[in-house]
């Protein structure tokens, strides 16, 4: 998988080029200034990066994509520094998948 860095490179060369973020209202896409609802987005892949040393280095990166064809990142943290409000989107989006 390599490493976050490298994972980020890849699905930025694939049109994954928004930069989401979680706000109290939803998903927002910082390149068009717009919030996505749950039911506005599927993750099409995710990957999971553990730090060697500190847990505060294990992250997350969501790859998504809207339902007005916008298609970005999101990352995180997980474990015990992991956003509360981030997990909490996530488990209510329905379409959610991993490539292999």
């Amino acid at each position: 998988m390599g490493t976050l860095t490298e994972s980020v490179n890849k699905a930025m060369k694939e049109g994954y080029v928004d930069n989401f973020r979680i706000t109290r209202y939803g998903l927002f896409s910082d390149k068009h200034h717009k919030t996505y609802f749950p039911s506005d987005v599927k993750i099409v892949d995710f990957c999971r990066f553990e730090g060697d040393s500190d847990p505060a280095d294990n992250e997350i990166m969501y790859v998504i994509e809207t339902n007005d064809g916008d298609k970005g990142l999101l990352i995180d943290a997980f474990g015990p520094y992991a956003d509360q409000y981030v997990d909490k989107f996530i488990t209510q989006v329905k379409e959610v998948r991993k490539k292999e």
